[in-house]
C-alpha cells in the first residue's frame, strides 16, 4: 500500500472518528425523557404518535429516539421482568441524557377498589419477592433499603402530573395513586393479593417498576411508574389478561401522552 492511500485512509478513520464524537456529544447534550415497558403493546400507540429519528439497537434492545408530544423522548420496550428492565434501564442512562423516566404498561389490581381499566399511578414501589426462603417458609426483608421500609419512592411532581393525566382521561373515579408491588410471577391468586394487601398495602402488582425504580435511584433520575388494570391478580387473571391487555396498554399510552403535555 502506497503512502498517499495509506494517509487517505487514516485521514478518513480520523474524521469518521471525529463525528462519531461528535455525534455523540450532540446527543449527550439533548435531555430527554426516558419511556420504558416491558412488552410491544405497551409502546404501540407511543411510536404510532411519534417522530422517530433513529432506533438504536443496544444490549439486545431497540431504542426509538425522536419526539414525542413536542418533546425529546427516548422509547424502549425492555422487556418481561426485573433482570431484562432495570437492563433497559441501565442501556438507557448509559448512552443518552435522560432527564426523567416514565415507565408505562399494564398490571394487576390488588386494591379491593380498583377494577379492571383502571389507572394506578405509583407513590412507591416495593419488591415484594425480596427476602429470605427458610425452612419455615418467606420472609420478606430488604435489608439495603431498610432507611425507607424497602419502598422506592416515585417524583412527587411526575406523580401528580401522571394522576392529574389519568384523570383527565379516564375519570377520578377510574384513577388511583399508591404502592405498587413488583415481582418476577405473573399473579393470579385471590390469597397472595390479600398478602400483597396485608404485608405492603399494595393496590397494583407487577413484574417490573421496582427493579426501573432501583437502577433511576442509583441514577438520581426522577421516575414515574403509571400501570392500567388488565386484571385483578386473581384466580381468573389469565383470561382477563388475555380479554383486555391490547385495551389497558393503550390507556396507559394516552395517559402518558397527556402527561407529557404537562411537562
Amino acid at each position: 500500500m502506497s503512502r498517499k492511500v495509506l494517509s487517505v485512509l487514516l485521514i478518513v478513520l480520523v474524521f469518521g472518528i471525529g463525528m462519531a464524537f461528535a455525534q455523540s456529544a450532540v446527543e449527550m447534550s439533548t435531555e430527554r425523557i426516558g419511556i420504558i415497558s416491558a412488552m410491544d403493546n405497551e409502546i404501540e400507540l407511543l411510536l404510532s404518535n411519534a417522530e422517530i429519528d433513529r432506533v438504536d439497537h443496544i444490549g439486545g434492545m431497540d431504542f426509538h429516539v425522536g419526539r414525542l408530544v413536542d418533546k425529546d423522548v427516548v422509547i424502549v420496550k425492555a422487556g418481561i421482568g426485573k433482570v431484562y428492565a432495570s437492563a433497559g434501564a441501565a442501556n438507557m442512562f448509559s448512552s443518552y441524557n435522560i432527564g426523567s423516566v416514565i415507565f408505562t404498561g399494564i398490571a394487576g389490581g390488588v386494591g379491593d377498589s380498583t377494577k379492571v381499566l383502571d389507572m394506578v399511578v405509583a407513590t412507591d414501589l416495593v419488591q415484594h419477592d425480596y427476602g429470605t426462603v427458610t425452612d419455615e417458609g418467606f420472609y420478606w426483608r430488604d435489608e439495603y433499603r431498610m432507611e425507607t421500609n424497602g419502598r422506592f419512592n416515585c417524583d412527587p411532581d411526575l406523580v401528580d402530573k401522571a394522576y392529574e393525566s389519568a384523570v383527565e382521561i379516564l375519570g377520578e373515579g377510574n384513577a388511583f395513586k399508591g404502592t405498587i408491588a413488583t415481582g418476577d410471577q405473573f399473579i393470579a391468586s385471590s390469597w397472595y393479593v390479600s398478602q400483597l394487601q396485608e404485608n405492603f398495602n399494595a393496590i397494583a402488582c407487577e413484574m417490573e417498576g421496582a427493579s426501573v425504580a432501583a437502577v433511576c435511584d442509583l441514577y438520581n433520575v426522577p421516575f414515574v411508574v403509571i400501570r392500567s388494570m388488565s386484571d385483578k391478580a386473581d384466580g381468573v387473571a389469565h383470561e382477563t389478561y388475555e380479554n383486555m391487555a391490547d385495551m389497558a396498554a393503550d390507556n396507559s399510552c394516552r395517559i402518558v401522552m397527556n402527561m407529557l403535555a404537562k411537562l
